[in-house]
């Protein structure tokens, strides 16, 4: 089998040869090494190994959005640098050998700001200050007129994606849920006081947000029929953050309806969730989620695949679960007999499918010669074997 072959008969739940093994972000996101900007880590020498590894040896998973922002973001002809609209200015600049970038929207006689940075070695924006500071804010906030949300779906760049790709894999399509946009709007303490203390407040916010993300969503799906999708988001309203009650709430009912529209255009939706996911499994099964990833193992998570395997491989595909954590610190040995261990439990007994996956990739400049090497066990796992989902 190729790759794109076995990747998509492992999401019907069928027969495999063995099963796919990708490296997530590392042949998913845009990683350029040619991009000379000094803030691409990728551009490293060492990165230049594993990323090839990745185009050649492994189920390629392409992560693409064809989103993009429409008229209330103009450029400003004076400097280049300051997008400007009725509402919103976001100046970009660097302070202190960091990326910073300054939003400024002003609504309702308010003006919110927000701020992030990104230092040069380390391929992570920091929130440095949220938009929304207070309930005030908030009110303020949803003021905002539709319009103000306006996108284009823009799908041929993925289709073009799908050519240069070939057999090698799929291009999967990646979207947030109306969760993720309203939580990231605040500081993670905020949000979660809000969510626990003010749940008809926090509905109109989801509401408000999910109208925009659901006509998105129905749009890209009538435009890509059949594809993958990764939805992002749920794991905000995972423990420690809230009670798995609020799960059914804030996720089941928007995302859900996502998932939705995804499975009756023939596609599949996968799930992005980090973190804690015992007390929620039942819940993602009932949106009709088709897999989950990367179900991180103890002690980040609080199940071990074994467990999602036997309570829940035959409604999931599952993707996972090796912690980049050890891939750049185990030794060689301990690394392969942790690969073995994972994919016997992913592939246990009946299932509908398993794919081995990092639950990260690295995001600093440079790559040891350690965790090259064990991203070269990963590459062979399960190769010489036979596997059935």
């Amino acid at each position: 089998m190729n790759s794109r072959q076995r990747l998509m008969a492992t999401l019907r739940g069928e027969a495999v040869d063995r099963p796919p093994v990708n490296f997530y972000e590392i042949g998913g996101l845009v990683m350029d090494p040619a991009d000379g900007d000094p803030f691409n880590v990728y551009n490293d020498p060492s990165w230049a190994p594993l990323l090839e590894l990745a185009e050649n040896h492994t189920d390629i998973i392409r992560m693409r959005s064809p989103v993009r922002k429409r008229s209330h973001q103009a450029w400003d002809d004076a400097d280049g640098r300051s997008i400007r609209g009725e509402f919103l200015r976001v100046r970009l600049c660097e302070e202190g050998g960091c990326r910073v970038t300054r939003s400024t929207l002003t609504i309702a006689g308010r003006t919110l700001t927000s701020t992030t940075r990104r230092t040069r070695d380390v391929d992570t924006v920091w929130s440095c200050e949220p938009l929304l500071k207070s309930r005030e804010d908030l009110l303020a906030w949803l003021q905002l007129p539709d319009e103000f949300f306006d996108e284009t779906v823009h799908t041929a760049p993925l289709i073009e994606e799908e050519t240069r790709l070939g057999d090698r894999g799929l291009v999967m399509v990646d979207t947030e849920d109306p969760l993720c946009m309203a939580a990231t709007l605040f500081s993670m303490e905020d949000y979660t006081v809000l969510a626990l203390t003010e749940p008809r407040l926090f509905h109109r916010l989801l509401e408000k947000l999910a109208r925009h993300i659901h006509v998105r969503t129905a749009a890209i799906a009538r435009e890509l029929p059949g594809r993958l999708w990764r939805i992002y988001g749920p794991e905000f309203a995972t423990e420690p953050y809230l009670p798995p009650h609020l799960f059914a709430e804030y996720v089941g009912r928007y995302t859900a309806a996502m998932v939705r529209t995804v499975k009756a255009s023939g596609g599949f939706a996968r799930i992005h969730v980090h973190g804690r996911i015992r007390n929620i499994l039942d819940s993602i099964v009932a949106m009709g989620a088709d897999a989950i990833d990367p179900i991180e193992p103890p002690p980040h998570g609080d199940v071990d695949l074994a467990f999602v395997r036997g309570r829940y491989g035959r409604d999931l595909v599952l993707f996972g679960n090796i912690e980049v954590a050890d891939i750049e610190a185990f030794e060689p040995t301990a690394f392969k007999s942790l690969v073995r261990r994972t994919v016997a439990d992913g592939t246990a007994g009946e299932g509908r499918g398993f794919v081995l996956m990092p639950t990260a990739s690295p995001f600093g400049r440079k790559i040891s010669e350690r965790t090259l090497h064990n991203y070269r066990i990963l590459a062979r796992a399960g190769r010489p074997a036979s596997h059935a989902g």
